[in-house]
Formats: structure tokens, C-alpha cells, sequence
């Protein structure tokens, strides 16, 4: 079974200026000279952390990351205003104009595949390949699954803790009375629906219990930032059109591609990748039978893992 391949150092970081006041901050990592490809982060508001530029060979690949409008080491910190699906989109284009990229290689997962499926299904032709995990399409059914209806089913334990911080009159919404507290005046409040928020997340994230993993989503710099950009997000229904992404998946046929997804996901459950691979069946399409929706599942690495090499390989021959 595949392994993640060694920690390394950025060779180079920088911020880039987008719409004001938003930066971004902008990291490259591997061999200069190496396929240009992009790592999507989920979320929304989720940030890059060291270990995502760990899926690609460092030899074969320049590895580019960087944080999405509010997230991670990008300013303003969690800033709603101007953040959209959109600006995002544009933002991807401002970076590979910067860098002086011609083509790359996108990957993402979770939320990181939703924009990185918009993104190619805008610029089809400066896409090199996709690499995409536990896909989420962003319609109203995968959004109401776990914030309101779904997921409470399978962990009644953990959703018990995420509504405590919500006065029963509120629940029937649960999205609209957390983005009323997250995006509100009371600090108080407001930080404790951003941890109930993100640590829901984390804790139905991996197959396994991982205290480590909702640790990180518990960190309150992570927690206030992906709370209210995810319920800003969501609220605004992503800013996509009702089943956007399907019904554009026909752009994407000539994109070489792999969709990893875990069979046991519960923040974003399978029927996604299936719903998406029915629409774009050029995709090739990897369930990971003992894997839930972290990329860290000792499977889904390995599926990733191979499929970057195996895109490296084929770019390689095509050259």
C-alpha cells in the first residue's frame, strides 16, 4: 500500500493581491520544473496544512497550494464579504497567471472537488488532468444531510453536542440559526457554534475515531474560519446553480481523471461519486471499501497516491 511521500519544505512562498482586501497566501513546492499542479483545499474556509503537499512525487511535480479567500494564512481571517465561488474561480486564474503556468493538474477534495470540478468545467482547456476525493456536489439534499437531516441518524452522540449550542425553536433550521450566530456580534456565541460546527465535522470525518484529527478542528483559528465561511457558503446555496456540476459534467470528458470517494463517507456520502460518474463516465471511479471522508484513510492515500503517479506517467508520455 501506497505511503504519503516525505514532508518537504516550500521552495518558494508569497502573497498574492486578489479583489481588496483580500490576499492569498501562495506556497510551491517539489521540482520547479516539474508538472505544474494545484492543491484545492476543502471547507470552504478549511486552509492548507503541510501534509497535502505529501500526495505528489516532489521529482515529478511543482506542488502549488494555497489558501482560498479567509482561510488558513490568506487575510482578512474568515472575511465573508466578496467570498464566492466566483471570486474563488478567479482567484485560481490570478495564481496560474502569477505563477506563469500555461496547463496543470488540479487536485481537491470534499469541498476542494467542488471547485475544482467548476474551475475545469469553466477552463476545460488548462486543465491537465483531475485528481479528485469524497466529491461534493453542493445541492440542497448533500447540504441538508449533514447539517440538518441526515448524519444525526448514524451519530445521534456527536449531533447531540453540534445542536446544544442551538435553542430548540431554532432547530428546524439549523443552517440559517448557526450562520445567525457565527456571523452575529456576540463573541461568545459566536465561537462556540464555530467549534460545535467544525469538531461535528472532524469527528464524522474518519472511519475511525481520531482524536488528533478533531483536535485540528477544534483549533479556533481553524474553527472560526471554516464555521462561517462554510454556513456563508452554504446559505447562498455555493453560489451554484441547482445541480450545476452534473449538469456541466459533459465539459469534462476529455480531461484525464480519477474520483476517489471512501464507501463509508459521512460528511459527504457516496451517492455523489456515483451521481457524478454517471455523468462523466470518461472518469475513472475508485471506492475505497474501509475508508470514511478523511484523505488521510490509510486506502484513500493509497488511492491517491497512485493516481497521481499514474497521471505523472501519462503526462510524461505524451510529451
Amino acid at each position: 500500500m501506497k505511503k504519503a511521500f516525505p514532508a518537504i519544505r516550500p521552495y518558494h512562498t508569497q502573497t498574492i493581491a486578489v479583489s481588496p482586501p483580500h490576499i492569498l497566501h501562495v506556497e510551491e513546492s517539489g521540482n520547479p520544473d516539474g508538472i505544474p499542479v494545484l492543491f484545492v483545499h476543502g471547507g470552504p474556509g478549511g486552509g492548507t496544512r503541510s501534509s497535502d503537499r505529501c500526495f505528489f512525487d516532489p521529482d515529478k511535480y511543482r506542488i502549488i497550494l494555497f489558501d482560498q479567500r479567509g482561510s488558513g494564512q490568506s487575510t482578512p481571517h474568515a472575511l465573508l464579504d466578496d467570498n464566492n465561488t466566483d471570486a474563488l474561480i478567479a482567484d485560481i486564474e490570478i495564481i496560474r497567471h502569477t505563477l506563469g503556468i500555461e496547463r496543470w493538474v488540479i487536485f481537491g477534495g470534499s469541498w476542494g472537488s467542488t471547485l475544482g470540478l467548476v474551475y475545469a468545467q469553466t477552463y476545460p482547456e488548462l486543465v491537465l488532468g483531475l485528481v479528485l476525493r469524497g466529491i461534493f456536489l453542493c445541492r440542497d439534499e448533500d447540504i441538508t444531510w449533514f447539517y440538518q437531516s441526515g448524519v444525526k441518524h448514524i451519530f445521534p452522540d456527536y449531533w447531540k453536542d453540534y445542536v446544544q449550542v442551538i435553542p430548540e425553536a431554532e432547530r428546524g433550521d439549523l443552517l440559517g440559526a448557526f450562520y445567525r450566530r457565527l456571523t452575529g456580534d456576540n463573541e461568545l456565541e459566536r465561537m462556540a457554534a464555530a467549534k460545535a460546527w467544525s469538531i461535528l465535522e472532524g469527528r464524522c470525518a474518519t472511519l475511525h475515531p481520531d482524536e488528533d484529527f478533531v483536535a485540528h478542528f477544534a483549533n479556533p483559528h481553524l474553527a472560526t474560519a471554516m464555521a462561517r465561511i462554510e454556513a456563508h457558503y452554504f446559505i447562498n446555496k455555493a453560489f451554484l446553480q441547482p445541480n450545476q456540476i452534473i449538469n456541466n459534467a459533459h465539459k469534462l470528458k476529455d480531461i484525464p481523471a480519477t474520483i476517489v470517494h471512501g464507501r463509508y463517507d459521512m460528511v459527504c456520502p457516496v451517492n455523489q461519486a456515483f451521481a457524478l460518474s454517471d455523468a462523466w463516465p470518461e472518469a475513472r471511479l475508485e471506492i475505497i471499501p474501509d475508508a470514511g471522508h478523511s484523505s488521510s484513510e490509510p486506502g484513500t492515500l493509497d488511492a491517491l497516491i497512485r493516481a497521481t503517479e499514474r497521471l505523472a506517467h501519462h503526462l510524461s508520455s505524451q510529451e
